[in-house]
This record gives C-alpha cells, sequence and structure tokens, in this order.
C-alpha cells in the first residue's frame, strides 16, 4: 500500500522529531524515511539536498515559529511585561513543559554547530536581542545582560530537566525566571 500523503510541513515537523530523537549523525536516510512516514522518493521530493537540506529546513521551520510567537511579540508588544510572560508561556508550551529537547540547542553542542553554525547563532542571537529590547523598554537595568541569563537559564533548565528525567524542573525553573524578571522591571504605576 502506498505511504501516505503528507504536507511538506507535516513532513518538517516529523523529522524535526527524529532529529531531536537520534541528532544529525543519529538520523539515517532510514530513521528519516521512517519518521516522516514517506517513501524515499517521495522523501527526496521534498529534499533534494538530502539529509543536510532536511535539517536546514526544519532549522527554518523552528526559527520561523520562534520569529512569530517569540521574538516578533517581545520586539513590537507596547507591553513589556504582558510580552515578556508570553514568551515564558509559548516557550514552555513549545518545549512541552520540558520533555521536548532544543534541536537548535543539541545542534550546538556538536560538531553539528559548524555545518550550521549561522541558523544556530541566529537563533539565539535574535531571542536575546528581542528579549533585551522589550526588557529596556519595561526599564530594566542591563537588559541584554539579563536577557543573555534568562535564555542560558532557558537553555541550561531543558539540559537539566532532560539529564534528570524531570520535566517539571524546567516549568519550576521557568516560573523562578519570571519572577526574576518581575524584580528586574520597575513596578507599573
Amino acid at each position: 500500500m502506498p505511504a501516505a500523503i503528507i504536507t511538506r510541513e507535516e513532513a518538517l515537523a516529523r523529522l524535526a522529531e527524529c532529529f531531536r530523537t537520534l541528532g544529525y549523525d543519529g538520523a539515517s536516510l532510514s530513521a528519516l524515511t521512517d519518521a516522516s512516514g514517506l517513501g524515499k522518493g517521495s522523501l527526496y521530493n521534498y529534499f533534494p539536498g538530502g539529509k543536510e537540506q532536511m535539517a536546514a529546513e526544519v532549522l527554518a521551520h523552528i526559527d520561523a515559529w520562534f520569529e512569530a510567537e517569540v521574538y516578533a511579540p517581545l520586539r513590537q508588544s507596547k507591553h513589556p511585561r504582558e510580552a515578556i510572560a508570553a514568551m515564558f508561556q509559548a516557550t514552555e508550551d513549545y518545549f512541552h513543559g520540558g520533555g521536548r529537547v532544543c534541536l537548535v540547542g543539541a545542534f550546538a553542542l556538536d560538531a553539528t554547530r559548524d555545518r550550521f553554525a549561522a541558523a544556530v547563532h541566529d537563533y539565539f542571537a535574535r531571542w536575546i536581542t528581542a528579549l533585551a529590547q522589550a526588557l529596556k523598554r519595561g526599564g530594566a537595568e542591563e537588559p541584554r545582560k539579563l536577557a543573555k541569563a534568562i535564555v542560558a537559564g532557558i537553555q541550561g533548565a531543558l539540559t537539566l530537566a532532560r539529564a534528570l528525567d524531570e520535566p517539571a524542573l524546567f516549568r519550576r525553573q521557568l516560573h523562578e525566571m519570571r519572577k526574576q524578571i518581575d524584580q528586574a522591571l520597575p513596578a507599573v504605576r
């Protein structure tokens, strides 16, 4: 029986989970084919550049989600506290409350980083910049320093929650970082 037709979007979501589970090097063509639910021909029809194109497009897909759901609202909101609260909620939702690996972070930790250095760098740099802009509009002192600490805290909490198999740790850390930001922003009058 032929494989069911799935959209490119669905294929990207499935490939992302395969890369999250197996890493770039561990995600063989066979594993990617199985994960996508597509035959090899269909997979190469969507991604003629093979595994590297698949990974690059998965990273671009993740980046587009973060741009729409996290970075743009942080940059554009006239209400920094609300935008920052929404960032924490979107982050918690995206990472399934600490149960989902950050693929961009995982790619940053091994030799894969060199292959996708620009995408990895841009993901984190844009997050830090957007958060720093919101913090600055909110009146925080040293907004860039705080933004770096928050993004590092999110990534560290994800890693630790995964390492200890304790997703609740991620949620607790997000709560603590929310309090840290509330203390850093002047009281609303």
